[in-house]
C-alpha cells in the first residue's frame, strides 16, 4: 500500500511572512521540506501533497519547483486568483513551469472571506470552471457556516471535483455537531466531492484532546463520504500545535480501525492517488 499524506505545508519566513500566524505562535518559524521528510520517513509515508498557505502568486511556482526537486512531493495544490478573467491562461502558464506537471489542484482561503457566499460569485464560478477545464481539482478550506455555499457550488459545477479540507473544520472543542454534520452530509451526497480526514486535532482543545473527542466527527465523514472518497492528511506543521507528525498518522489509524484492509488502503493512499492523479 502506498501511504499518502494528502495535506501538508512548508514555509520559509526568510522568504516571506505568513501573516496568518500569530506573533507568539510556535508556528512562527521556518518549516522546510527536509523537516517534513524526516517525519514522513519515520512514519512510513511514501509521498505527499503540498498545499498552499498564503494568497500570493509567487508561492505556487516555488512549490512546483520544490516538487520537481523532491520526489517525496508528488502533487501541489496551489493558488491563483480565481476572479481574474484570464484564469485559464494563468493555469496553463503554471503548468509550463519547472514542476508544472505536479500541479494537481487550486485552493483559496475561503475561510477568510467575509461573504459566506463567496464561492457563488459569478467571477469566482468562472474561475472554478477554468480549474475544472484544466483537469485540476479544487480544495475547499472553509468554516462550517460556509458549507451551504460549498454544496451549491459543487452542485452547479458537476465536472469539477471539490475536496473538503479538514472535514470542514467542525467545532470539536465545543462538542457541537449541528449544523455542521447536516451540511457535510449534503456535500457528501454530491458525487463530485471528496473529504480530507485532517486538521481535527487543531479544532479540538489543544491541551486536553483525546481520540474519543475526535471520533464522532471522523465517524460522520466516514459514513457520509465512505472510505473511497476520504483521504488522510497530516496538516503538518499546523498539527504540531496539538500532535506530532507520527502521532497524527497513528491517531487517524485508530479512528479508522474498524475499516477493512481495502478501505484503509483507500483512506491512506488510494483516494488521494485517484483524486489528485498522483
Amino acid at each position: 500500500m502506498t501511504v499518502v499524506d494528502a495535506h501538508h505545508h512548508v514555509w520559509d519566513l526568510a522568504v516571506r511572512d505568513q501573516d496568518w500566524i500569530a506573533l507568539d505562535s510556535p508556528l512562527r518559524r521556518t518549516f522546510t521540506i527536509e523537516d517534513l521528510a524526516a517525519g514522513a520517513r519515520a512514519a512510513g509515508v511514501d509521498i505527499t501533497v503540498l498545499v498552499q498557505t498564503i494568497t500570493v502568486p509567487e508561492e505556487t511556482p516555488e512549490f512546483l519547483a520544490l516538487a520537481a526537486e523532491h520526489e517525496l512531493v508528488a502533487g501541489v495544490v496551489g493558488w491563483t486568483d480565481l476572479t481574474r478573467p484570464d484564469t485559464a491562461d494563468e493555469l496553463a502558464r503554471l503548468r509550463e513551469l519547472p514542476g508544472g506537471s505536479c500541479l494537481k489542484g487550486i485552493r483559496h482561503q475561503v475561510q477568510g472571506e467575509a461573504d459566506p457566499g463567496w464561492l457563488l460569485r459569478p467571477d469566482v464560478r468562472r474561475g472554478l470552471a477554468a480549474v475544472a477545464d484544466a483537469g485540476l481539482v479544487y480544495d475547499l478550506v472553509v468554516l462550517p457556516h460556509q458549507l451551504p455555499a460549498c454544496v451549491e457550488a459543487a452542485a452547479s459545477l458537476p465536472h469539477l471535483t471539490f475536496v473538503l479540507d479538514h472535514a470542514g473544520k467542525p467545532p470539536i472543542a465545543s462538542g457541537a455537531r449541528e449544523p455542521w454534520a447536516t451540511d457535510v452530509r449534503a456535500l457528501a451526497a454530491l458525487p463530485n466531492t471528496v473529504c480530507k480526514l485532517s486538521g481535527l486535532v487543531t479544532e479540538a482543545d489543544l491541551a486536553s484532546w483525546t481520540v474519543d473527542d475526535l471520533r464522532p466527527y471522523a465517524d460522520t465523514v466516514l459514513e457520509a463520504f465512505g472510505p473511497d472518497r476520504l483521504m488522510y492528511g497530516s496538516d503538518w506543521p499546523v498539527c504540531t500545535l496539538g500532535a506530532g507528525y507520527g502521532e497524527m498518522l497513528s491517531v487517524t489509524k485508530e479512528l479508522t480501525a474498524g475499516l477493512g484492509p481495502s478501505e484503509r488502503a483507500d483512506v491512506f493512499g488510494g483516494t488521494a492517488l485517484r483524486t489528485y492523479g498522483l
